[in-house]
Formats: C-alpha cells, sequence, structure tokens
C-alpha cells in the first residue's frame, strides 16, 4: 500500500514526536517532513516558555526554526528518508515508522460530530458557519493543525487554524474574506490591520525584507483574520492555511532528477504566473529581466520558496526582486534551474527576499 500523504498532515513516531509532512515530494511509502512538537517525556524547554503545550497527560514542547530538525538529527536520526533528486538524508518517516498519522479534515469531521466541549470549539465552529454562509465552499473543504489537530490548546492563548484545500476554494475563500474586511462592522476583520511593529521588532532577522514590507504583503494575502469573539470573551487570531486537493498534486522530481547548488543570485524578475504559490513549496515561473548580483544562468525558469513569508507573496505581472540559490535541475527530460529559497543553516538564511521591485 502506498503511504498517502499532503502537506500539513501529522505523521507521530512511537516516542510521541509529533511531525508536520512538508510539502507534496516524497520518497517512496516515506514522507518529509518539519518537527513540530515533543513530548516532555523526552525533551524539556523552560517551563515558562511559550512553547509549552499542556491540556493531555503529558506537557508537550513546540520547536521553533530549526530546533526541531536539529533535535531529530542529533537524538533520533532514525527519523531521516534519503531524497534522490538532492543525494542527501533529510528529516522524515518512513511508512512502518509511523505509530498515528492525523489529518487536518478528518480532525475536523471529528470535532464536528460532537456536540462543541468549550468555548474555543463553539468559536471555531461560529467562524466555520460565517464562512460557510456568505460562499460556496463546504465544510469538507476545509481541516484544522496545529494545537487543534492534536487536542493540546488552551482556551486563553489558542488561535483558530484552519487548513483549506484547492487552489479553486483557496481564490473563493479569499474573495469572501475580503467582503468581512471591507465591512466596518464586519464579524471577521485583517489580521494585519491591528499589526504592531513593536511587538516583532526584537525577533526580526530578514536583511532584505523590512516588517513594514512584511506587514503590508501579509494584509494582502488576505489568509490572517481577528474575531471578537464572544464565545472566548477575547479576540482571537485565525489562520487559513492552503494545502493542495489530492487531484492537484503530483510528486514533482522523478527518482533520476538531480537537484545541484550552483551559486547564489540575487535578479529582478517578472512573474510570469502565481496559480501554485498558494502552497509549500509556493512556485513561480519568471522571465529574468536583469542580474543584480552574484551567479547567472540563461535558463533560469522558476522561482521556489519553502520560506512561509514568502507563501502567497506577488502576483502574476509583477516585477520583483529574489535573492537566493541557484540551482540546476537535471530532469530525464530536460535541464534547467532555478532560484530556490529555503531552509539553510547561518546567516543566509536571512538574505533571501522575494519581494515587489520598487
Amino acid at each position: 500500500m502506498v503511504l498517502k500523504v499532503r502537506d500539513k498532515d501529522a505523521p507521530i513516531s512511537r516516542e510521541g514526536i509529533i511531525f508536520r509532512v512538508y510539502g507534496y515530494d516524497h520518497p517512496q511509502n516515506a514522507c518529509i517532513c518539519d518537527v513540530e512538537y515533543a513530548p516532555e517525556t523526552i525533551y524539556q524547554a523552560a517551563a515558562e516558555s511559550k512553547a509549552v503545550r499542556t491540556g493531555l497527560p503529558v506537557k508537550y514542547y513546540k520547536f521553533y526554526a530549526d530546533g526541531g530538525l536539529r533535535f531529530v538529527q542529533e537524538n533520533y536520526p532514525q527519523y531521516q528518508v534519503f531524497s534522490e533528486p538532492l543525494q542527501r538524508l533529510l528529516v522524515g518517516m518512513k511508512e512502518n515508522q509511523i505509530g498515528e498519522l492525523r489529518k487536518p479534515d478528518k480532525k475536523l469531521e471529528e470535532i464536528l460530530g460532537k456536540e462543541p466541549k468549550d468555548s474555543l470549539m463553539k468559536a471555531l465552529m461560529k467562524v466555520l458557519d460565517l464562512i460557510l454562509d456568505h460562499s460556496k465552499l463546504k465544510l469538507s473543504d476545509f481541516g484544522v493543525f496545529g494545537s487543534l489537530l492534536h487536542g493540546f490548546y488552551n482556551l486563553e492563548y489558542s488561535d483558530l487554524d484552519y487548513v483549506i484545500y484547492g487552489r479553486e476554494k483557496v481564490a473563493e475563500l479569499v474573495e469572501v474574506l475580503n467582503d468581512f474586511y471591507s465591512d466596518r462592522d464586519g464579524l471577521l476583520k485583517n489580521e494585519f490591520d491591528f499589526f504592531d511593529e513593536r511587538v516583532e521588532q526584537k525577533n526580526w532577522r530578514f536583511e532584505n525584507y523590512t516588517l513594514k514590507e512584511y506587514a503590508w504583503y501579509e494584509k494582502r494575502k488576505s489568509i490572517y483574520a481577528f474575531h471578537d469573539s464572544e464565545e472566548l470573551g477575547r479576540r482571537v487570531k485565525i489562520e487559513f492555511e492552503p494545502v493542495r486537493a489530492w487531484n492537484e498534486i503530483k510528486n514533482e522530481y522523478h527518482p533520476d532528477t538531480r537537484i545541484t547548488g550552483v551559486g547564489w543570485t540575487r535578479a529582478k524578475a517578472l512573474i510570469k504566473d502565481d496559480k501554485d504559490s498558494y502552497f509549500i513549496p509556493a512556485i513561480y515561473p519568471i522571465e529574468i529581466l536583469e542580474f543584480l548580483k552574484g551567479d547567472r544562468a540563461d535558463d533560469i525558469e522558476r522561482v521556489i520558496t519553502y520560506v512561509e513569508e514568502y507563501k502567497m507573496q506577488v502576483r502574476k505581472d509583477e516585477e520583483v526582486i529574489v535573492e537566493g540559490i541557484l540551482e540546476k535541475i537535471q530532469t530525464p527530460q530536460k535541464a534547467f534551474h532555478q532560484i530556490t529559497l529555503t531552509h539553510i543553516p547561518g546567516k543566509k538564511y536571512y538574505k533571501q527576499v522575494l519581494k515587489i521591485s520598487v
């Protein structure tokens, strides 16, 4: 039987490590993952840390940045899988290592099949009802991720984290959300109308992307909202995370494909399409207009980004600045280059950028 997973699905190891499936390109009967949480039985962060997750018999701790990847590589190296295109190990799980596989859509079905047991569940259903009442979207188009998926949410501060499945469904959702945002008394508001730069400043490390720019781009993505919840007695953040529908998924890389890093580049480019910008990885076909510094290639076809900040970042026909790794892709049929923004160690991670050229 072939392992069937997609972005945001959550494989759990027998030790209780909670992984998150990362993207859509995976080795046969295995999945490449990020690492989200670990139980206190094998890992502990500071007790007062924002990483603590309670609500279950065992405490869990959330990993930030590359902390989870390093934890697994150093302590549980068996949770790595070999990527043929990259010719190296990546954090992930083989099918026979998965103790449980949690899926966002199935979890939402489970939640909706019961009477809401607390105020967060009532708020979760109320927001969904608002969306469904103002659109043609269906409950089956949604799922939940994060603490809602795993059952250790906190009534005092947990957010509402939804998955929305499918390219057309994402476009419809964004349209509906913008209708709410345009109403001064709307029950849903754009989170980034309330962005406080002072709160985020201390953690901001991107060198070519300012906090002011970040807030502008996140606002126009429209998938981050606020709701003043009567049920919770507080303002709750809402995120709608786009994930491909099953019929939109294909494994991007043939096992005989090879991906080779050939340098670093910064260029001005024209975005030729944005239909695959919603997802991780986000893919933007481009035309190079000008090389600004670094390495060059005559056959750069696209930008591909695994950096969350640059999902849904730019749109068709916009001229952009992009800086990242220059990679050569050799498939059984052709060879071309791409500019990749991804998780890399050190300061270069924060030099990566994708934004409109001013």
